[in-house]
């Protein structure tokens, strides 16, 4: 084939979140009249990831200076606030505590200050006094301030990004799941679970929890693969408690941040997560079995390698999640005015989380190019908030595919 006949779009993005929407949006803004297509398997967008989050607009002190998620997200939580704001999306800057409970949690919280002022982010040091003077309800024994971090409410933004790029002349096309992707020397065409066809001449893999395989089916081996976290949350029935975010100093061992508070756009108060091994990849309650799933878990060599290295951190995890009092137990360390009656369950959100065959934790954003094809085979927290930065990445990277011919 030659030129653009032929061929149903120049660009198929393959997932709705916000990524997908945000390299879409990247797109039709770098290269006016290129055809964007947004095969979205779900009857609308954000129904995955995206949407079962804590909405949080994370500043970027955690990440290691120089990595992509450090980048993106400094770069990411300003151009969120900006896009919120000009769209009438609700969000809010309120800054978050980090607060040190124990004495062994001081040297890593001061490695986080050094850490937040490498990245160019804002970062006060508290004492406890201090630290009531944010959050009266709080307690511990020191903690940092980060003012730049905030909350909005993620969904809109991807809702947002579908119209801005259909009003760009680019098409979203929902309930729409790829089950075949046949990549020739000339392009990549793919069929839906409808019948349909779609002939694009590149194709960009924002799949999230289905990432690894779409790779597989394109034909490209990700060299890892999805295992799926539940974050399981609570909702704090009184949530005059919490005035903000309050965050517990992560380990570094692992890649969560720990039960955490948060108070949404909407005035609630969010409590958690705790992670748990999801038995499908969208298994959002225990009773979610996919034994085919649970299997392609299990049989990964990874999945093993993090079990041997993570799992007295796991059972924890397990028994907070089997356990109301021992949830409310870890909630206290930050808040001890939490009885267990002020823990109400809410909704759960599921992790992609990549796996490589060693058994690491991928940690940072992994964007991988085929031929004909860019893969996002890792977009963790804070993937929300990073995803115009990310998707100008990944916009450029398939731009880069379509020059080449």
């Amino acid at each position: 084939m030659d030129g653009r006949a032929g061929f149903d779009c120049d660009v198929l993005v393959i997932g709705g979140g916000i990524v997908g929407l945000s390299t879409a949006y990247a797109i039709t803004r770098a290269a006016p009249g290129t055809r964007v297509v947004v095969l979205e398997k779900e009857a609308g967008p954000a129904r995955h990831q995206t949407g079962h989050n804590s909405g949080v607009i994370h500043s970027g002190v955690y990440y290691r200076p120089g990595s992509l998620k450090a980048r993106y997200a400094v770069r990411g939580a300003a151009e969120m606030v900006k896009f919120c704001a000009e769209y009438g999306i609700a969000h809010e800057v309120t800054g978050k505590l980090i607060v040190a409970t124990r004495r062994d949690e001081l040297p890593r919280l001061h490695a986080l200050v050094q850490r937040g002022r490498e990245n160019g982010i804002p970062v006060r040091e508290l004492g406890p006094a201090q630290i009531m003077e944010y959050e009266p309800q709080v307690r511990g024994l020191a903690a940092i301030h980060v003012g730049t971090t905030g909350v909005c409410d993620f969904t809109a933004v991807a809702g947002q990004l579908a119209e801005s790029v259909r009003a760009a002349g680019a098409e979203v096309r929902y309930g729409a799941e790829v089950t075949v992707v046949d990549r020739r020397a000339w392009g990549v065409a793919v069929r839906t679970g409808a019948g349909e066809v779609v002939r694009a001449r590149a194709l960009v893999n924002c799949a999230g929890l289905q990432c690894d395989r779409v790779a597989r089916l394109a034909g490209d081996d990700p060299g890892m693969r999805i295992v799926p976290f539940r974050g399981e949350y609570f909702e704090l029935a009184r949530p005059e408690l919490v005035r903000g975010l309050v965050y517990p100093v992560p380990d570094p061992a692992f890649p969560f941040l720990g039960v955490h508070l948060t108070r949404s756009v909407d005035g609630g108060v969010h409590v958690g997560p705790n992670a748990v091994p999801a038995l499908a990849r969208e298994g959002y309650r225990w009773s979610d079995v996919r034994p085919g799933e649970v299997a392609g878990t299990l049989g990964w060599p990874g999945s093993w390698r993090i079990a041997r290295r993570h799992w007295r951190y796991g059972a924890g995890e397990l028994h907070r999640s089997l356990s109301k009092r021992a949830f409310a137990t870890a909630v206290r360390r930050l808040l001890p005015a939490v009885t267990d009656a002020d823990l109400r369950p809410a909704a759960a959100g599921v992790r992609a989380q990549a796996v490589l065959r060693d058994g690491t934790l991928a940690d940072d954003f992994l964007i991988r190019r085929g031929a004909r094809t860019v893969h996002v085979l890792n977009a963790p927290s804070p993937a929300a908030t990073a995803s115009l930065p990310i998707g100008r990445e990944v916009a450029a990277r398939v731009l880069g595919v379509l020059a080449e011919g």
